[in-house]
């Protein structure tokens, strides 16, 4: 099934996972052949860095959207092919060793014969339980259960870090149970909107069919299924809501709850995951909550199995039959992205392993892949970004000394974790064999549910890591108050060992900074330096700070992304701001660190600072397909590549010191209306 993760981080892009390369080390620091000089920098940065390869490349099949990130995927999904067909090969590993729980689950994974020999065998047994349903208890038992095979209809349990009390584990219950990726496609009155419903429901129909139900049956529970689910939308907050910690944080007592959802046997449902029943507990949403007790009175039991059912095949199909597979792709890839072909099974099954058993593979990739001195080069970098990103705070004019005094003491007590974890995940209680990919995905999952549950009533575990080592990505956790990254990451374009220093900077040392910045974002700022939710700001400064990430807001509303439709500029602050936050702090350390010394010679006939904001160009560089676009607009906290380049470089005073910038140009921003906040 797939896992919904709801440790609070803040990525710096959609999560991709991959592993370290070799001959990426190859290729040019920075290759001036996929410039397009034909361009203004102040008329269109993006493609004045990036334009040639805009042009020269031709979007693949089975991708939506491709460009640096995917790119260094694509070269690293080879190596981890290679661990893969390695581990799958040693079928005399001994029971219970990473290398056959490794092997196991990918040999099970390629096993095309016995999967479609398999059909829907692996789920007969959850539907026929649904099947059984009688009343609303029955209801509610299978609610539990399929809660612990991290199926989630209607909500998700996660135990994770009391936001107001970051030293203690509580249990939170999340809003959830939608089948479309946002509530917005269900109450939405746009031409795009109505498309995704009827082509949803046709989804629907489908996946009824492959289980069996006559066309009439299928039909029936698929708009029983889009009725429900559309009821529950208009109850979920949306995802800008969802980025407001006050609002999301409801600590309720069990009797509390009791009352405001009457319909549901609170303790017995805690009961049923295996957990005491807790004396409070946190709602993000609590009016969902009241709702889906409203629901359950309101709605027959015959629907509340079809949907049930639904969540199961939903939970499954990328792990069935190709019936199944295909289904899904069509209408969560084809229909809603516009990929034209799925990827090929091995990388499927790469994808999965790291959802399922992600550490066991990364300890493997850590051990084959990642040299000591990349670590050692990134600390050093972080030390420098952090001595910057202290400097500037120091320095900000807008900010009083009371506040400024706690933001410093926040920064000098982030935590910092590069390359992989210290302690390895144990996985010895996870059974994995040849046997079904997809009963190796319900125990994979049953058993990332149980460690969930069973860090309730014990103390944090600060080394743990919210990403596998072979992601390429990094994040920021607010409740830990760290800013964590992973091995797959350090790696061109964003950190090469053999670079000029301008373009780790303005690479690395960016994301570095990014990440940092989110602990001071419009997020990130309402946690301490201990990660717990509270207003550390005066009074005055928190008006400021809202005035100057309003002029971001305002900017990026202004950027068309496709048509008519502009970006969010409140959907995407967080991200914009520590955008601004990383170049800024990023380029202060890099003219730190030439600090008596020559000043570097051209590259290419373009200077070190010209060189650091090309680097940053360069990792945004990506050619998206429309459909993917407007999906993103909707869905994504992250503004799109090209934006993510042409809205914050604009306000950095050093970039138009390094490139003629002439005022008359489109992107040009005057001084005064430019954003400065850290």
């Amino acid at each position: 099934m797939k896992k919904n993760n709801y440790l609070l981080f803040i990525a710096l892009t959609m999560i991709v996972a991959s592993g370290c390369t070799k001959h990426n080390n190859q290729k040019p620091a920075f290759d001036i052949s996929n410039m397009d000089l034909s361009v203004k920098p102040g008329v269109d940065f993006f493609s004045y860095a990036n334009g040639t390869w805009l042009k020269n490349t031709k979007m693949p099949d089975d991708k939506s959207r491709y460009g640096s990130f995917d790119i260094l995927r694509e070269d690293n999904d080879l190596i981890l092919k290679g661990i893969f067909e390695q581990a799958a090969a040693k079928t005399d590993a001994p029971k219970g060793s990473s290398w056959q729980k490794v092997g196991d689950f990918f040999a099970s994974g390629i096993d095309t014969a016995n999967i479609e020999n398999q059909g829907y065998e692996p789920i007969k047994e959850d539907l026929n339980r649904i099947a059984a349903i009688k009343s609303v208890s029955d209801i509610l038992a299978e609610l539990t259960k399929l809660h612990t095979q991290y199926v989630s209809p209607l909500f998700q349990p996660y135990a994770g870090q009391d936001n107001k009390k970051s030293d203690t584990i509580i249990i939170s219950l999340y809003q959830g149970g939608l089948g479309l990726p946002d509530r917005d496609y269900y109450v939405g009155n746009d031409a795009r909107s109505e498309v995704i419903r009827n082509d949803y429901v046709q989804h629907l129909a489908n996946s009824f069919l492959l289980i069996g139900h006559s066309q009439e049956q299928a039909q029936k529970a698929a708009q029983q299924v889009m009725v429900l689910e559309t009821r529950l939308a208009n109850s979920t907050q949306t995802r800008l809501e969802q980025r407001d910690p006050y609002l999301t944080y409801n600590k309720v007592t069990i009797d509390e709850m009791q009352k405001l959802a009457p319909e549901i046997d609170w303790k017995g449902y805690f009961t049923g995951l295996g957990i005491d029943v807790p004396v409070d507990f946190v709602l993000d949403n609590p009016k969902f909550f009241t709702e889906i007790s409203k629901m359950l009175k309101d709605i027959p039991v015959d629907d509340w199995k079809n949907y049930f059912a639904w969540n199961v095949i939903r939970g499954y199909s990328s792990y069935l039959s190709n019936e199944f597979v295909d289904a899904e792709f069509d209408f969560y890839s084809k229909k809603l992205s516009g990929n034209n072909a799925n990827k090929p099974r091995w990388q499927r099954v790469s994808n999965s392993a790291n959802f399922a058993i992600g550490e066991l593979v990364g300890e493997i990739f850590v051990e084959q892949n990642f040299p000591p001195a990349a670590k050692q080069k990134m600390l050093d970098l972080i030390a420098n970004l952090k001595i910057a990103f202290g400097e500037r705070i120091s320095n900000l004019v807008w900010m009083s000394d009371e506040t400024k005094k706690k933001a410093l003491e926040k920064l000098e007590t982030m935590v910092v974790k590069v390359g992989y974890p210290d302690k390895w995940k144990d996985y010895s209680n996870l059974e994995i064999t040849r046997d079904c990919y997809a009963k190796n995905i319900k125990h994979a999952s049953e058993f990332s549910f149980r460690v969930n549950m069973n860090k309730l009533g014990k103390s944090v575990d600060r080394t743990e890591w919210g990403m596998t080592p072979q992601t390429v990505n990094a994040y920021y956790n607010p409740s830990m108050n760290e800013i964590v990254f992973p091995a797959g990451i350090l790696q061109p374009p964003f950190f090469n060992m053999n670079a000029d220093d301008a373009i780790n900077y303005g690479g690395i040392g960016v994301v570095i900074g990014h990440e940092m910045t989110h602990g001071f974002d419009d997020q990130g700022r309402n946690f301490d330096k201990n990660g717990n939710l509270t207003d550390w700001w005066t009074k005055e400064d928190s008006e400021k700070f809202t005035a100057l990430t309003q002029i971001l807001v305002d900017q990026y509303d202004r950027f068309i992304a496709i048509d008519s439709i502009h970006l969010d500029g409140k959907l995407t602050l967080g991200e914009n701001i520590a955008d601004y936050g990383g170049l800024t702090m990023s380029y202060l350390a890099y003219r730190k660190s030439l600090e008596g010394k020559p000043e570097p010679a051209q590259i290419d006939g373009f200077t070190a600072e010209q060189r650091f904001f090309l680097s940053y160009g360069n990792i945004w560089r990506q050619i998206i397909r429309d459909k993917e676009m407007m999906r993103r607009v909707k869905e994504d906290v992250h503004s799109p590549g090209n934006f993510r380049v042409n809205g914050a470089l604009f306000n950095i005073p050093e970039f138009y010191n390094a490139f003629v910038i002439d005022p008359d140009e489109p992107l040009y921003i005057p001084s005064e209306k430019r954003a400065v906040i850290w």
